[in-house]
C-alpha cells in the first residue's frame, strides 16, 4: 500500500477507534443515567414530601397537602387506592401522612416521584385481589377511619368505608346499607366491623347457609330477619 494511503487508512482506523470508544462512553453514561433515574433516593423522597407541607407543620402532610398530592398523582381522595396507599404507609389518621409514614411506605415501594408512584398504582389496586391482604386492609380501615376519641366508628363513616371496600364485591351490600339506614345503630364496633366481612364472604346471597344459632353479632341476625321480611313482602306484592 502506498505511504499516503496507508497513513490515511491508519488515521481512519484511529478515528474509528476513537469514535467507537466515545460511543461506548456515551452509551455507558446513558445507561448510568437511566440507572440513577430508576434508583430510589431518600433525599428526592423527602423533597417531594415537603411540597405538600407548610412551614408551620413541616413533619405532617395535612388535608390541603393531601388534596394537592391526590391531584398530582391523578387519584380522587375517595378512591380505594388511597386507602391501600395509607395501609402501605400504616398511616394512623385519615387525611394525614406524617414524615415517618411517608418515608416508610414510599421507601418500601421505591417511589420518590409522582411518576414512580403512578406506575405503582396498579400494584396497589392488585393488593385488593389477594384475600389475606384484603382482609388486613379491611381491618386496618376501621382504626384508620374512626375518630380516635371514640372506641367505635360513627355510622356515616362506617357506611362510606363499607361502600368503598364491599360495595362492588358483596351482592347484599345495597340491602345491608338500607338496613343500617332504618336501624337503631348509630355506631359500629370493631367486632361488628370484622364480622360484616366474614358474613359477606361466607353467607350465600339467598341466606340458605345462614345458621340462626351461629355466633354472629346481633346486628347481623337482625339484618337477616329484616332481609327475609323485605323479601317476603316483595314476593306477596
Amino acid at each position: 500500500m502506498p505511504r499516503k494511503r496507508r497513513a490515511a487508512a491508519e488515521m481512519t482506523s484511529n478515528d474509528g477507534d476513537r469514535y467507537a470508544s466515545k460511543r461506548s462512553r456515551n452509551s455507558s453514561s446513558r445507561r448510568s443515567s437511566r440507572h440513577e433515574d430508576n434508583s430510589f433516593s431518600q433525599k428526592r423522597c423527602m423533597t417531594w414530601f415537603k411540597e405538600y407541607t407548610s412551614p408551620d407543620c413541616p413533619d405532617t402532610l395535612g388535608p390541603e397537602g393531601m388534596e394537592k398530592f391526590c391531584e398530582d398523582i391523578g387519584v380522587e381522595p375517595e378512591n380505594v387506592v388511597m386507602l391501600v396507599l395509607a395501609y402501605k404507609m400504616q398511616a394512623r389518621r385519615m387525611g394525614f401522612f406524617t414524615k415517618e409514614e411517608w418515608t416508610k411506605g414510599l421507601s418500601e415501594m421505591q417511589c420518590d416521584s409522582i411518576q414512580k408512584l403512578q406506575y405503582r398504582l396498579d400494584y396497589l389496586r392488585c393488593l385488593l385481589n389477594d384475600q389475606s391482604t384484603f382482609k388486613a386492609i379491611y381491618r386496618y380501615a376501621y382504626d384508620f377511619a374512626r375518630d380516635k376519641d371514640q372506641r367505635s366508628m360513627d355510622m356515616e363513616t362506617a357506611k362510606a368505608m363499607l361502600q368503598l371496600l364491599l360495595g362492588k364485591q358483596w351482592e347484599l351490600f345495597t340491602q345491608f346499607s338500607q338496613f343500617l339506614d332504618q336501624s337503631k345503630y348509630k355506631v359500629i364496633n370493631k367486632d361488628q366491623w370484622c364480622n360484616i366481612l366474614e358474613f359477606s364472604k361466607t353467607i350465600c346471597d339467598d341466606l340458605t347457609n345462614y345458621d340462626v344459632d351461629g355466633a354472629w353479632p346481633v346486628m347481623l341476625d337482625e339484618f337477616v330477619e329484616w332481609l327475609k321480611g323485605a323479601r317476603s313482602k316483595s314476593d306477596i306484592s
